[in-house]
């Protein structure tokens, strides 16, 4: 049980909390992360605090900093990295710049320190060494398993991508100057000890990462220290800084981060153009061509019909069933983590040797690693596309590239017609179901449909 729980201060304070007033302080005999589902998952990385609370309370609002003096979290945070792994990582194949950046704050600015092509790792410590430099590694749970484990499960709770960063920072330095992103961070403190200091925002819930300079943040309303085992949360657009205290070792931490472009803006702008394209179909005034030289010359009085498009558009999603979705749910299946599983890039088995048949009884599983949408033809350009269902899973997504931009990466899925949308409901949505019970037309097409999702290993016959 934790021995007192106070909450952050609420920002409105001159000068730093003292840390008492900030932080939850957890007992050393608590045990460390529970990965029996997602949500259990996230009570314990926050644990003593619940998720309740902290949705209530602190996301998108506030920080929140959990100090832990138990050995048991402190061990098992530094089993999740540690500076000497980056000797291995070296001699894997490491690059400056798309793995590796070496820098350090100096007067205010952030230095690079890099390197051309191949991170060494014996002129990686000379740098760290001799010109007191912060190594940052990127997307560690590449090479990480226990970092998998973990961002892959919180991709299933959060239904957005969760990246990870991890800064090492010599004694008495600092690798960056203050900022704030454009992520909720949740940061892990593994090695040694970190100092923090956190201001007001001057954009709330930022929607992209920037630079401050120290004579605007002001005073910080949080100062602490972090610590092996310890816990700190803060929303978007925080602005922050944080330095190894000099006469000690080196500091290690892990940055987990979720919620890029995961607003309520961004969902506009991801399903508003497929509801304008649907109305256009059906509503000849949207069809109607625009006044002649509108684009020519300034002028609002086109803001009274805009309005009026805008209001039928309401009116139209209020009785909409099915959002024509975009690219955020194909996206973020497509390019998350595939789900954690013991070895090394081992494909995934088919379910069981027995493949379903109409009298068999199936399924669904992966259900937190597969998306359903519904989207035009994308075999067909002609002005008659017709609607399909599209089933996306990141069972066969690579982990070697996850959050690393890559542009190629491809899709794994299947397509069916809308017509099969109320059977794979009925899959979804059922602990186990009789495959001549589906609402198709014709036991070929339950036959077929089941087979399709077995061979993708998206259900199994139970």
């Amino acid at each position: 049980m934790p021995k007192k729980v106070k909450s952050a201060g609420d920002g409105k304070e001159e000068g730093p909390v003292p840390r008492k007033q900030m932080k939850v302080e957890a007992a050393g005999d608590l045990s460390t992360l529970n990965f029996d589902s997602p949500s259990d998952l996230l009570e314990s990385l926050i644990s003593p605090v619940k998720a309740e609370t902290f949705f209530k309370e602190f996301w998108e609002q506030k920080p929140l900093l959990i100090q832990r003096d138990g050995s048991a979290w402190a061990a098992y945070y530094q089993s999740l990295f540690r500076f000497s792994d980056l000797k291995n990582l070296c001699s894997r194949g490491l690059y400056y710049g798309r793995d590796i950046n070496v820098c350090r704050c100096v007067s205010g600015k952030k230095k690079v320190l890099n390197k051309d092509g191949r991170v060494h790792f014996l002129q990686l410590r000379k740098d760290f060494d001799q010109k007191r430099a912060t190594i940052q590694f990127h997307q560690p749970q590449r090479f990480k398993d226990e970092l998998w484990r973990i961002q892959e499960k919180l991709e299933c709770y959060f239904g957005s991508l969760v990246g990870s960063n991890v800064y090492i920072t010599p004694a008495g330095s600092q690798g960056l100057p203050p900022h704030y992103d454009d992520v909720e961070v949740f940061i892990l403190q593994l090695e040694g000890e970190k100092h923090w200091r956190l201001y007001h925002p001057t954009v709330p819930l930022a929607r992209e990462y920037s630079l401050e300079p120290e004579d605007r943040i002001g005073r910080p309303t949080h100062e602490f220290i972090l610590k092996p085992g310890d816990l700190l949360y803060f929303p978007r657009g925080t602005i922050h800084q944080a330095d190894t205290p000099p006469g000690l070792a080196h500091s290690t931490h892990v940055t987990i981060s979720t919620y890029q472009n995961n607003s309520w803006g961004d969902f506009l702008l991801d399903t508003i153009p497929g509801l304008v394209l649907d109305t256009a179909k059906e509503d000849m005034a949207f069809r109607a061509g625009i006044p002649r030289q509108l684009l020519l010359v300034e002028t609002t009085s086109v803001a009274t019909r805009l309005s009026g498009f805008l209001r039928t558009l309401a009116d139209r999603l209020e009785g909409t069933k099915e959002l024509l979705s975009a690219d955020m749910k194909k996206d973020f299946i497509t390019n998350r983590l595939p789900p954690y599983y013991v070895g090394d890039g081992a494909e995934l088995s088919m379910p069981g040797k027995e493949s379903p048949k109409l009298d068999s009884i199936v399924r669904l599983q992966f259900k937190d690693y597969v998306v359903i949408t519904v989207g035009p033809d994308q075999d067909r350009s002609d002005e008659a596309q017709e609607k399909m269902i599209y089933v996306y899973h990141s069972l066969k997504n690579r982990r070697e590239t996850h959050m690393m931009g890559n542009e190629d990466t491809e899709s794994h899925g299947l397509r069916f017609p809308l017509s099969h949308m109320d059977a794979l409901k009925q899959i979804w949505n059922s602990s186990a179901i009789s495959v001549k019970d589906l609402k198709l037309n014709t036991n070929e097409e339950k036959e077929r449909l089941v087979l399709s999702l077995w061979t993708e290993c998206l259900i199994q016959v139970v």
